[in-house]
C-alpha cells in the first residue's frame, strides 16, 4: 500500500470542473470495490485521462497490488492494438467514451466508475509478477514501442516522500492538473499529494484555454507543474501579469529551460512572492532526481539543483572515473532508492527484478559548481561532427529559441550535416545565418526545414526519431 487514506478520510481527494468531488474515504471504498472485482494481482491496461474515474482506478490498482501499465487514452490506435496483442491484459481501464474502440477484443465489461469501466479481456494470460512491480510507464522516448520502465513499490513511495520533503506539501495544497497522469511527472505530483490528503484539480483544459484559468482561480489552486513547452505558451499568455492570489508554488521539469527563460519566472516568482522550483528528472528514476531550492532560483539561474533528498548525483568522465573538480563535464549518474527496476518489452519481462541496484547512468552530460549545484550542458547522443567540431545540439535549440522566441525550432542531422528544422519558412535563411556564425562554421553544413509544427510527446519533448526522414 502505497496510501494511507484512512489518515485524510474526510478531506476532498480530488475535484473536477463539473463540481464533482470524492472524500478520501469514497477513493478508499472504490478503489477496494474494484480490487475485489478483479479478485487477483495481475496486468491491467490503463488508458488515462485527467478525471476522476482515471485517477480513481490509478490509486485501486496501485493500493491493492494490481499492476498498471499507464497509457494516454487518445494514444494511436493502430500502437495500442500492438501493445495489448503484445501483453495480453487480462483487464483494460477505459474511458466509458472510448469503449467502443476496445470491441475487437471480446472484453466483458465489470464494473463503472465515473466515466471509466473496468473490461475483463478474452485472452486469459496470467503472467508471474515480481512482488515490488507497482507500475509501469512509457519513457520518453518509447512512445512507439513497447518498452515500458518498471517502477517499484519502493520506488514510487521513497520518491513521493522525497518530493513532499523539499516542497514542504501538506493537506492544504490544491495542485492542478497540467500534465498526463501517464507521464512520470504528472503521475509524481498525484502520488506525492496524496501522501499528504491534499484535494487534486482535475482538469482536461490546456494553459491556452480560458476555462483551466477560471478553474484555477474558482477552486484556489496553490501550484502548477510544467515542463519547458508549457513556460514558453506562458511566456507569450503574459502569465507575469496574471493575478493568481491562491498560488503558493510553481515547478518545472521534463527539459532544460533556456536560462531566459529560467531568468524571467524567477523573477516573476520574487515579485509574486511565490516560490518557482526548477526540478531535473526521468521516468527510469521514477519521476524526480534533483531539484533547485527556490530560494536560489535567481542565484543559481540555469541550474537543476541538487539531490533530492536521499539521493546523490556524481559525474563520470570518459574513462568512467568520477570527475571531481567543478566546470568540468561528465555524465551524470544518479543513485538513490528510486532508482527504477529495469526496463520490460514483453509480458514475461515482468517478472524480471532489480537490474540497475540503484544506480542510474542519465545520459545526460552535466557539470557542477564551486557550491555543489548542477547543470546539465546537453545530451550524450545529442552532438554532432561538424568538419572535426563538435557541435551541441541542444546548445543550438537554446540559441536558435532564444534569438527567434517568436517560432518553435529544433536541430538534428548527421555528422557533417545539420538540419535546423522551423515553424516559420520567412526565417529561415535568417536562421541558418545565424547558426552558422555563432558556431563559426561554413553554412554549407547547415540546412533549414520548415515544417508546421515540431513533434512532440506528452511531455512536451522534441521526438527527434520522427525528423529523422527528412535527412536519413
Amino acid at each position: 500500500m502505497i496510501w494511507d487514506f484512512d489518515r485524510y478520510k474526510n478531506n476532498i481527494a480530488m475535484r473536477d470542473e463539473s463540481g464533482t468531488a470524492v472524500t478520501y474515504a469514497r477513493l478508499k471504498a472504490l478503489g477496494e470495490d474494484i480490487a475485489d472485482r478483479i479478485g487477483e494481482r495481475c496486468l491491467v491496461f490503463s488508458f488515462c485521462e485527467n478525471s476522476i474515474g482515471s485517477v480513481a482506478g490509478y490509486t485501486a490498482f496501485v493500493n491493492n497490488g494490481i499492476v498498471p501499465v499507464l497509457l494516454n487514452s487518445h494514444m494511436d490506435r493502430e500502437l495500442m492494438r500492438e501493445l495489448i496483442v503484445n501483453y495480453k491484459p487480462l483487464y483494460l481501464w477505459v474511458p466509458v467514451s472510448q469503449m467502443q474502440d476496445f470491441a475487437t477484443y471480446q472484453n466483458t465489461e465489470i464494473v463503472r466508475v465515473f466515466d471509466y469501466a473496468l473490461l475483463k479481456t478474452a485472452f486469459g494470460v496470467k503472467y508471474p509478477l515480481h512482488e515490488e512491480l507497482c507500475l509501469m510507464l512509457t519513457t520518453s522516448g518509447s512512445t512507439g514501442s513497447p518498452k515500458f520502465v518498471r517502477q517499484s513499490y519502493g520506488n514510487v513511495l521513497s520518491n513521493a516522500r522525497s518530493i513532499v520533503e523539499y516542497l514542504e506539501l501538506d493537506e492544504s495544497e490544491r495542485p492542478i492538473t497540467t500534465l498526463p497522469m501517464n507521464y512520470t511527472y504528472g503521475l509524481s505530483i498525484i502520488n506525492s499529494h496524496f501522501m499528504e490528503g491534499a484535494a487534486l484539480l482535475l482538469t482536461d483544459k490546456g494553459l491556452m484555454q480560458k476555462e483551466f484559468w477560471n478553474f484555477f482561480r474558482e477552486q484556489g489552486a496553490t501550484s502548477f507543474g510544467g515542463v519547458p513547452y508549457t513556460y514558453e505558451m506562458l511566456d507569450k499568455l503574459r502569465f507575469y501579469r496574471m493575478d493568481l492570489p491562491s498560488l503558493r508554488y510553481f515547478t518545472q521539469a521534463g527539459g532544460k529551460l533556456t536560462p531566459e527563460l529560467h531568468q524571467k519566472f524567477a523573477e516573476c516568482a520574487r515579485e509574486k512572492g511565490v516560490k518557482f522550483i526548477v526540478m531535473y528528472g526521468q521516468c527510469e528514476a521514477t519521476a524526480r532526481m534533483g531539484y533547485l531550492p527556490a530560494e536560489k532560483a535567481l542565484e543559481k539561474c540555469g541550474s537543476m539543483g541538487i539531490a533530492i533528498p536521499g539521493g546523490k548525483f556524481r559525474l563520470t568522465d570518459a574513462d568512467g572515473q568520477d570527475v571531481t573538480e567543478p566546470y568540468v563535464t561528465g555524465e551524470l549518474v544518479y543513485e538513490g532508492p528510486n532508482v527504477t527496476l529495469g526496463y520490460a518489452e514483453c509480458g514475461g519481462d515482468l517478472v524480471k527484478g532489480d537490474e540497475r541496484e540503484g544506480i542510474l547512468q542519465t545520459g545526460d552530460m552535466a557539470q557542477f559548481d564551486k557550491d555543489g549545484y548542477y547543470y546539465i550542458v546537453g545530451r550524450k547522443k545529442r552532438f554532432l561532427k561538424i568538419y572535426g567540431n563538435r557541435v551541441n545540439l541542444d546548445e543550438i535549440d537554446r540559441l536558435v529559441k532564444a534569438r527567434f522566441a517568436h517560432m518553435d525550432c529544433a536541430s538534428a542531422g548527421v555528422d557533417d550535416h545539420m538540419v535546423l528544422f522551423v515553424t516559420d519558412e520567412t526565417a529561415a535563411e535568417a536562421v541558418k545565418a545565424f547558426v552558422a556564425a555563432k558556431t563559426g562554421l561554413n553554412s554549407a553544413a547547415f540546412k533549414t526545414v520548415a515544417i508546421d509544427e515540431i513533434p512532440k510527446n506528452d511531455a512536451g519533448k522534441t521526438l527527434y526519431q520522427e525528423l529523422d526522414r527528412y535527412y536519413q
